[in-house]
């Protein structure tokens, strides 16, 4: 089942973030004017979304070892094997998985590409991060909220400047949870590489997308009130679980895992 428009138009005039990010990640499925953003960036932006990338893929895989088999994935983008259901189904079968995004082209390859298993659920939800009480109604129809469920806010916020109130949004989703859940975010900064951040905030600017990098302070007010788990807000290519993490990594995006109390 997918909620949203049933014929959204898409428009390749104009880029979009997860289009870009899909170029990043050396995926086919953007238009030139996403990949006009994409070579403005600094070369360095390849390697830090695929170290996001493969933190979700950790995160993902940790939640699902700990007994969760419910996920709300928002700003899920183009789809890239392997994707949030598949990670997590493959360790428990039965696990549902809600997918939520505002690009047209995310919805037609959602509904080919992301595909349960037999034993377990996904659905996809046409919908903008800025619509959180929409998403969480929706999601309502697959999920069961008396029971634990991972929200997954992956490079997303910083897509969201400060005007558009994106801890207020983060709170409304997190907020609905039960307690146990847990809030799995990345959020893209300059910290690690303050000498990029003119050149990365002018060619997402030059496209007309938005982009607000923030600090490890201001990125920590997204998980007031929740318990982060080890090893807390960290650069991307920091979070490890089970192994050590890589020697001298620096990474373009903070992230952190954090339960709900």
């Amino acid at each position: 089942m997918t909620a949203g428009p049933l014929n959204p138009q898409i428009d390749t005039s104009k880029p979009h973030p997860a289009r870009v990010y899909d170029w990043l990640l050396g995926g086919k499925d953007n238009y030139p004017v996403d990949q006009a953003v994409g070579e403005k960036l600094p070369p360095e932006a390849r390697a830090n979304a695929a170290r996001n990338r493969a933190f979700m893929h950790r995160a993902s895989a940790w939640l699902a070892h700990r007994g969760v088999d419910q996920f709300l994935d928002v700003g899920t983008g183009i789809p890239t094997s392997p994707n949030l259901h598949q990670i997590v189904q493959a360790i428990t079968p039965t696990a549902r998985i809600v997918y939520a995004d505002n690009d047209p082209i995310v919805l037609r390859h959602a509904e080919a590409l992301l595909v349960s298993n037999p034993e377990g659920a996904t659905d996809y939800i046409h919908a903008d991060v800025r619509q959180p009480q929409l998403i969480l109604d929706r999601a309502r129809e697959l999920l069961d909220f008396d029971r634990p469920i991972a929200l997954s806010l992956i490079a997303l916020m910083h897509f969201l400047p400060d005007d558009q109130e994106p801890y207020d949004i983060t709170r409304t989703l997190v907020d609905a949870l039960p307690s146990g859940s847990y809030l799995v975010l990345s959020h893209g900064t300059a910290d690690q590489h303050p000498e990029l951040r003119v050149e990365t905030e002018a060619a997402y600017k030059k496209g007309a997308i938005a982009l607000r990098m923030r600090t490890r302070s201001e990125v920590e007010p997204f998980f007031d009130g929740l318990e982060l788990v080890a090893p807390g807000l960290v650069p991307a290519a920091e979070w490890y679980q089970e192994e050590p993490a890589p020697a001298n990594e620096r990474s373009g995006f903070y992230v952190g895992v954090a339960r709900v109390k």
